[in-house]
């Protein structure tokens, strides 16, 4: 048992792992890789190792859509389950019905992807059109097919998922025809009664599902727009935090260079000193030679002045 559970932990290390990695921006995946795979090899998990060594480095769209799945787990989550609501509705709904959560989906898939962009500029790496086609590509096949859902859930996505020509849906019911006049009027039948029941019910059931995905989309709208506005301000704090770093760095060069220039000074009035303290010197002994020589000639004065009185 204690070995099972010991295996168990390894392998949710390595699950942990991989979703680091698939983290890792594309440019530093591969070196991201061999690190990861070297450092479980020098722990003794060989087959982590060769399992994180197999891992493939994805598209720059399937990390933005991973970084969305990871970044954002409770949106995401909500994303999920719209998803099933809308697959489910769409098997049910009248035309207007599915024209109504068509428009919902794309809006919904166009906020998400501009999320992902931002989520990918943040992280330093601007997307192309052409990548962000691709995420909102895989947003719409995560909608309408459960296996892209469970792929995109994984957070571990190599290469952006293309969605199906159509949405899933089931046959549209047959519309009611005008029945023929009979000639008497009979009282319907238990027949025709059970088939209207089961209209009723069918009919209620969509309606039901329409509500359900309705309220699914505009909870997910919410959601996008809170995250869009702590997004927001999210950039709005990093703009400022890079000009303050911008500044305080260009503040930190001139306070560099008038250092430089100081110590220069320093070093010069250093030299100045001394050779000014060398003059100090040689002029004080000059002096005392000077005052020396005066002394001994003032002597000579006054010893010839005495011998000639």
């Amino acid at each position: 048992m204690e070995r099972k559970h010991g295996r168990a932990d390894a392998s949710s290390a390595v699950e942990d792992v991989l979703d680091d990695l698939y983290t890792a921006p594309p440019p530093d995946f591969v070196a991201r890789r061999t690190e990861l795979a070297a450092a479980a090899k020098a722990s003794g998990q060989v087959e982590d190792a060769l399992l994180i060594q197999a891992a493939r480095r994805p598209t720059l769209a399937a990390w933005a859509a991973n970084l969305l799945v990871r970044s954002q787990p409770e949106e995401s989550r909500q994303f999920l389950e719209l998803g099933r609501a809308l697959r489910e509705a769409y098997r049910t709904l009248d035309a207007d019905g599915i024209k109504e959560l068509s428009e919902q989906r794309r809006s919904i898939v166009s906020a998400l992807s501009r999320q992902a962009a931002q989520l990918a500029r943040a992280a330093g790496h601007r997307l192309s059109d052409a990548a962000q086609q691709d995420v909102a590509s895989t947003l719409r096949a995560v909608l309408a097919d459960q296996d892209a859902a469970d792929q995109w859930a994984t957070g571990r996505l190599e290469n952006a998922l293309t969605p199906p020509s159509a949405f899933p849906a089931g046959p549209a019911p047959a519309p009611d025809t005008p029945r023929k006049p009979h000639k008497r009027t009979a009282a319907p039948s238990s027949r025709t009664q059970a088939k209207d029941d089961l209209a009723d019910r069918r009919h209620r059931k969509r309606r039901e599902e329409l509500t359900q995905a309705r309220k699914a989309a505009k909870e997910a709208e919410r959601h996008l727009h809170d995250r869009r506005t702590e997004q927001d301000g999210a950039d709005s704090a990093l703009s400022r935090a890079r000009h303050r770093h911008d500044r305080a760095r260009q503040q930190e060069a001139a306070a560099e260079q008038q250092l430089q220039q100081a110590r220069e000074e320093l070093q010069r009035a250093d030299r100045e000193q001394r050779e000014a303290e060398d003059r100090h010197q040689a002029a004080a002994g000059a002096l005392a030679q000077a005052e020396q020589a005066a002394r001994s000639a003032a002597a000579e004065v006054e010893r010839l002045a005495g011998s000639d009185g």
